[in-house]
């Protein structure tokens, strides 16, 4: 896809964020989209191929809307500022209704990747069966974080709103206490692309979310729990 065009669009959008500008610019919207699911359907394609459980993933439900849900928010700016998917097994929701592991990536208008595997912030039904199983599973858990392509790919697994305090129901002297504290069992890298664009992207996502399969893979064996 055209990253160049990409980024600049959502730069300009970030600038003029209201729906008279966003009409004004559909077609290069419309253009950009198309371009972005051609990529997501490659990527399942390629993922698939060490991931068969996503074989079936459906590429325009894997895409999330440009249009920012406001209700809840003080800001007000309608459209968000990034294109972004996440691929999940098939017939699963997103990741934040509660709908397991994904691979996800996102563009923004600063020209900055994100690629990720894992959860992100699961409800609090599905972050406990999570923890539960970070117990239940305490060698499967410790090869999943030892593994090689976690270490080397992403660092290890994101602290971002780790607790300070073991969670409710949880001793001090379980097994990992220190991942249970956490909030997402998920990975995630973020490296620019506005100056260096990569000559060949969907192969680079494809590398990090084969990095990230441990994971995801560990991740599909906790009991499933939605959210209604």
């Amino acid at each position: 896809m055209h990253i160049r065009d990409l980024t600049q669009f959502l730069a300009e959008l970030s600038e003029n964020n209201n729906r008279a500008w966003f009409v004004m610019n559909k077609p290069r919207y419309d253009i950009l989209r198309a371009e972005f699911l051609e990529l997501v359907i490659t990527l399942i394609a390629d993922i698939s191929k060490f991931d068969p459980a996503i074989a079936d993933c459906n590429p325009k439900k894997a895409l999330f809307r440009i249009n920012r849900d406001m209700r809840f928010s003080h800001d007000k700016s309608p459209y968000k500022t990034h294109f972004s998917a996440a691929i999940t097994s098939s017939g699963l929701k997103k990741p934040s209704q509660g709908g397991g592991p994904s691979y996800y990536f996102h563009i923004d208008a600063a020209g900055q990747l994100l690629v990720a595997g894992g959860e992100y912030l699961p409800p609090s039904d599905r972050l406990k069966a999570i923890r539960q199983q970070v117990i239940a599973d305490a060698a499967g858990f410790s090869k999943v974080i030892k593994s090689k392509s976690i270490k080397d790919g992403f660092g290890g697994l994101q602290e971002e709103g780790k607790l300070t305090r073991p969670p409710k129901g949880f001793d001090a002297d379980s097994a990992h206490i220190e991942y249970i504290k956490l909030k997402s069992f998920i990975v995630w890298q973020e490296t620019s692309i506005k100056k260096k664009i990569p000559t060949d992207l969907g192969k680079e996502l494809v590398s990090s979310f084969k990095d990230a399969f441990p994971l995801v893979k560990w991740l599909r064996e906790v009991p499933l729990v939605i959210s209604e």
